[in-house]
């Protein structure tokens, strides 16, 4: 019915134990010196380093353990900023504002971040901020930093803007940020864009360099995705709890599983649903979890030529009515996520709900006989551990394509491969994409910018969201960012969204809840809506 092209060993735990690879790995990361499978079992909890944290807050010290899932290759957000990563870079780098988990701007370098008239915001540095070798944190570090980030290729974090502010300096601490429209959501924008000193700032991600976060970098490994970050002694604000913090990642789930389970890792991010009922019976464990903001989709390619059926819009929705995703939900899933209602996650502010996904086989025959399809092949990619349990779900809805005349091939891309060449269209074709976006502003308008705000222009160096570009739409989106009245920008963000639902971008969609596994011993682990905490505020015991 189908073929199954992967690149890299499949992450699905639920169907096999670790693989030796994964437990050496693990081995290696943490210095284990015996057997590996009796050090496996045998391992006692990561040790508290002795003394007490000299901070402010009244620290407690020791050591956190976490283990991610996906290769966190730099400190720096320009490119890619998955959530897990948010936690690690902003512990290091941080900006002028912060999301808090009210999903609201909070100030964090900037003293004060107003809207001075229609097109132009006025931000003023705190007067005590400084970076962790003692050294101020200019007017023009935050320059060079804007800047840069548009100019990097296919950057992920510029691509939420609507237009690149100008920047102009007022004195030592103040400056102004001016559009050519009113944009309203700035402050929250702003957060993404991470500070560094302008004189090691790069149009790229930044594999090194200091920042004014709570942590800094003691020893990185950006190939390995290993770092140990220790507690910024010169830190500005309220000193981290923690003495430090290492950082390791690990492909295989059932590897971060025994990480955790056996002591060695205090955190694990991104648990499939198998693993998450495994661990909640463990006494020593405790799952985190809560409504997420991050959408996780099918998408179509969008550059299709016209002649294509992909580029029909009925034919894309008569492929989603072969989608049983109450079956994924329940069988592959168990109920950790929901099915989408609209174009964005509806937690985010401005959300609209806009129609739902419906299973009907039959339905989809006769709307892809009724199209003049027939013996339609598609080829889905995603990235490995683009989201808990991706291999298991594609090859579940290949088949269920299949059972309504569908072929399709799956292609996994590996981690810290070539996935940003093939959404560019650069690597090879592809129909379908499976993909996260997530939100870091808690703003609805961030993803539509993001995803269906393309223009020609933009398309002209690939950096729209696969090829989705809709004058129409785009305009909408850009009239809601510009538009102060709230009533009126949510009925701008309405008809918006009304429009995207009906060119079907996706075959289906959903939500994940946030959910992550720590050890008890890991106290004041405040997670967001977003998905990521704050480093600075975790304290171990025991």
């Amino acid at each position: 019915m189908f073929d199954v092209t992967r690149s890299t060993e499949t992450t699905d735990t639920a169907r096999r134990a670790p693989s030796r690879r994964a437990i050496l790995q693990l081995a290696g990361v943490f210095g284990m010196t015996t057997a590996v499978g009796s050090a496996v079992a045998a391992c006692a909890g990561p040790q508290t380093a002795g003394g007490a944290a000299t901070g402010s807050a009244g620290g407690t010290g020791g050591t956190l353990t976490v283990v991610l899932n996906r290769n966190l290759v730099s400190l720096d957000n320009k490119l890619n900023q998955y959530d897990a990563a948010v936690t690690v870079q902003r512990a290091v780098r941080e900006a002028l504002t912060r999301i808090g988990n009210d999903l609201k701007p909070e100030l964090v370098l900037a003293e004060s971040f107003e809207q001075t008239s229609p097109t132009v915001w006025t931000v003023k540095l705190r007067s005590d901020i400084h970076y962790s070798d003692k050294s101020k944190v200019t007017v023009e570090d935050v320059e060079t930093a804007l800047k840069l980030y548009f100019e990097v290729k296919a950057g992920y974090v510029a691509s939420q803007f609507p237009e690149q502010p100008s920047f102009a300096k007022v004195d030592d601490t103040s400056f102004t940020l001016t559009t050519k429209n009113p944009l309203v959501t700035l402050d929250s924008l702003m957060s993404n864009i991470l500070i560094t000193p302008a004189a090691a700032n790069k149009a790229e991600e930044l594999r090194e360099g200091i920042g004014s976060g709570p942590f800094t970098v003691a020893e990185a490994d950006s190939g390995t995705g290993t770092y140990r970050l220790v507690r910024n002694e010169n830190y500005w604000g309220e000193k981290a709890l923690l003495d430090e913090v290492k950082i390791s990642y690990q492909e295989e789930e059932g590897a971060r599983v025994i990480a955790i389970t056996s002591g060695q890792a205090d955190v694990i991010d991104t648990i499939t649903p198998e693993s998450a009922n495994a661990l909640k019976k463990n006494a020593d464990i405790e799952l985190v979890q809560g409504p997420g903001t991050r959408l996780i989709h099918l998408f179509y390619n969008f550059r299709k030529p016209a002649g294509s059926p992909l580029a029909n819009p009925k034919v894309r929705e008569a492929l989603s009515f072969a989608v049983d995703h109450d079956a994924l939900i329940k069988s592959l899933m168990n109920g950790l996520v929901s099915s989408a209602e609209g174009v964005v996650p509806k937690t985010l502010a401005g959300f609209v709900s806009t129609g739902s996904y419906a299973f009907d086989p039959a339905k989809a025959k006769s709307m892809l006989a009724a199209e003049g399809v027939s013996g339609l092949k598609l080829t889905f990619i995603w990235e490995d551990s683009e989201f808990a349990g991706a291999a298991r779900v594609m090859e579940a809805i290949a088949g269920m394509l299949g059972d309504v005349g569908v072929t399709v091939t799956l292609k996994q891309i590996p981690k810290g491969g070539e996935i940003n060449a093939w959404r560019r269209g650069e690597a090879g074709d592809w129909d379908v994409l499976g993909n996260g976006y997530g939100n870091q502003t808690g703003l609805a308008l961030t993803n539509l910018q993001g995803q269906y705000g393309g223009t020609a222009e933009k398309e002209k160096t690939r950096d729209t969201y696969h090829g989705f570009v809709f004058p129409e739409i785009t305009t909408l989106l850009d009239q809601a960012s510009a538009e102060p009245d709230q009533a009126k920008r949510d009925a701008l963000l309405k008809d918006a969204q009304e429009k995207i639902w009906a060119q079907w971008p996706a075959m289906w969609a959903w939500t994940p809840d946030n959910v992550l596994a720590k050890r008890k011993r890991v106290t004041t682990l405040e997670l967001s809506p977003a998905n990521s905490y704050s480093l600075s505020k975790v304290k171990v015991s025991g």
